[in-house]
């Protein structure tokens, strides 16, 4: 009796140190928790059923003393690295708490990849980190885009890997062409589009996917750390940025406003323009929005023409801060750019953006960038009617709620755009000079509707000044050389335009023959102007300086 006693204790013994030793690991396991719960479970892909050596060993010979010369990255480092590595949880704490997996309440999402001539162990790596770190009740679908690489085994090998669907161009069309065509085969409620040297880190997705849910109408990019171009180290950003830009429409990263701030690191921010690496947007409102202009030339301008529709036709851009996706920070862009290289596609690109959606504020881009007049910029009467059709907003309303801290850049600039009256706005006609000035009607974009009215009093429209000389005129306005003489200095007063030498003010009543100054009179309409933008805000203050 004694000795079944102790043998019965023995087994309590053993299979209370087993249940101990078993929920030890378990508690210790927060991956299998996380699994059990549903909290975060990820694709079902084994990551060694599929021949990672022999898909990155099909490369041709690397450069092993110029390693970054062909992929703008270090290839040897990337090669040698794992295809599923560790990456730091770079979130801050509170972000684990916030975001739990809403199982089949969060929207189905189609994960899109565009890809030219990219390092078969870069592109690997992405969707591998993907297919281990996110929901496998969400993610339905990741879509390759191949766009014309020289090897199309660099995606069709790739098919075999669970959820992947590959699709190849028949010639290079560049990231918005490439990134439309897979949105149009995409199944899901909401489109994530991704660049081909990324890697996702812990939770990634959920964070998104909860804010598009709850505002259709935005459109969100997680936190972008940095991989290091030569190690392939990842490192966290430290400090919350957001997305910006210069007159010259360049992209760059810029601090949050003192005003914004944020006091709680985990608040999502607004951001005035997205950074193209990644970009989640439902596909409903992506297709209402009109997708991505399929205008565009190969690579630059998406991420702004993407951002001015979000924000000026009833959207906004933000960015997730619980959210962290680690993009490949290239020294160069590594690829062929035909028609006179990437600095004149980016060029072009961004001319197009900015013909459609920057209003008066064009001149600027163009002030920056006086190249980028010589660009064709093709065919915009698509997105202006979009424009349209939308009910967007003014690139006016843009700078003054979206983006005031960007300023204007200092010139000798006090008012600018149409002078207008009515539907009729200042024109000229094209001929040898003078040439009367004409009322017309207004049209937009019309490169001889717009003027600038310089500090000095002259008024400038194409390189020609507006002048009244009566010894040789009479009354009539005129346009012609620019000679900073008197005869072509004009003064604001109130709502007229009275020339500076005669002291009479700009007439429209005999708008059929010209426009004339005559005897000033407050009480005319004929007399009364509105200018698109009046940097100076007194109106009784002269536009000369003294």
């Amino acid at each position: 009796m004694m000795r079944k006693k102790k043998r019965g204790l023995a087994l309590i013994l053993c299979v209370g140190s087993a249940v101990l030793g078993l929920i030890y690991l378990l508690t210790a396991d927060s991956e299998f928790w996380r699994r059990l719960f549903l909290l975060d479970t990820t694709v079902q892909f084994d990551p060694k059923s599929f021949d990672v050596a022999g898909y990155i060993g099909k490369l041709e010979a690397v450069d092993e003393e110029s390693p970054s010369r062909r992929f703008g990255f270090n290839v040897v480092a990337s090669n040698s690295l794992l295809a599923e590595r560790p990456l730091p949880d770079a979130r801050p704490e509170k972000c684990s708490k916030l975001y739990t997996n809403a199982g089949s309440s969060l929207p189905k999402t189609s994960i899109i990849i565009t890809f030219h001539n990219e390092a078969r162990s870069a592109l690997l790596r992405t969707i591998y980190s993907i297919l281990t770190r996110s929901p496998v009740q969400t993610v339905i679908e990741l879509i390759l885009v191949d766009d014309f690489s020289d090897d199309k085994e660099d995606g069709l090998l790739l098919a075999n890997i669970p959820l992947v669907k590959v699709i190849r161009n028949e010639k290079r069309e560049g990231v918005a062409r490439s990134r439309v065509r897979g949105s149009r085969i995409a199944q899901g409620e909401v489109l994530v589009f991704l660049d081909s040297h990324c890697e996702v880190s812990h939770s990634w997705l959920l964070p998104l996917l909860s804010v598009v849910q709850k505002e259709p109408r935005s459109a969100v990019s997680p936190v972008i750390d940095s991989i290091d171009s030569q190690t392939l180290e990842y490192r966290s950003s430290s400090e919350l940025v957001r997305g910006g830009f210069d007159w010259s429409l360049h992209f760059r990263w810029e601090s949050l406003p003192f005003g914004l701030a944020k006091t709680d690191p985990t608040d999502v921010f607004k951001t005035p323009v997205l950074g193209g690496s990644v970009v989640v947007i439902r596909k409903d409102w992506f297709n209402v929005l009109g997708t991505y202009d399929t205008q565009l030339d190969l690579w630059g301008g998406d991420n702004f023409d993407l951002s001015f529709r979000l924000w000026m036709c009833g959207g906004e851009a933000k960015i997730v801060p619980c959210s962290r996706v680690g993009h490949v920070s290239v020294s160069r862009q590594p690829f062929t750019f035909p028609q006179g290289g990437i600095s004149n596609i980016y060029i072009r690109n961004t001319r197009r953006v900015a013909e459609v959606w920057m209003d008066e504020y064009k001149r600027f881009f163009y002030a920056a960038r006086p190249t980028a007049r010589m660009q064709d910029f093709g065919d915009v009467s698509d997105r202006r009617r979009l424009r349209e059709r939308l009910k967007c907003k003014t690139f006016r309303w843009y700078m003054d709620t979206v983006y005031p801290e960007l300023k204007l850049p200092v010139s000798d600039e006090v008012a600018y755009g149409k002078i207008q009256q009515g539907a009729g706005c200042l024109d000229l006609d094209v001929g040898q000079l003078p040439v009367i000035a004409k009322l017309r009607q207004c049209v937009p974009n019309k490169d001889s509707q717009e003027w600038s009215w310089r500090r000095k009093g002259s008024i400038v429209s194409n390189g020609m000044c507006l002048a009244v000389n009566p010894m040789e005129t009479q009354m009539y306005v005129v346009v012609t050389f620019c000679d900073s003489s008197d005869s072509q200095r004009w003064i604001r007063q109130h709502r007229q335009i009275m020339h500076h030498m005669t002291g009479q003010c700009l007439d429209s009543r005999w708008a059929k023959t010209g426009l004339q100054v005559s005897q000033c009179d407050g009480q005319l309409d004929a007399q009364s102007w509105t200018l698109t933008m009046e940097l100076i805000s007194d109106l009784e203050k002269d536009y000369i300086d003294t």
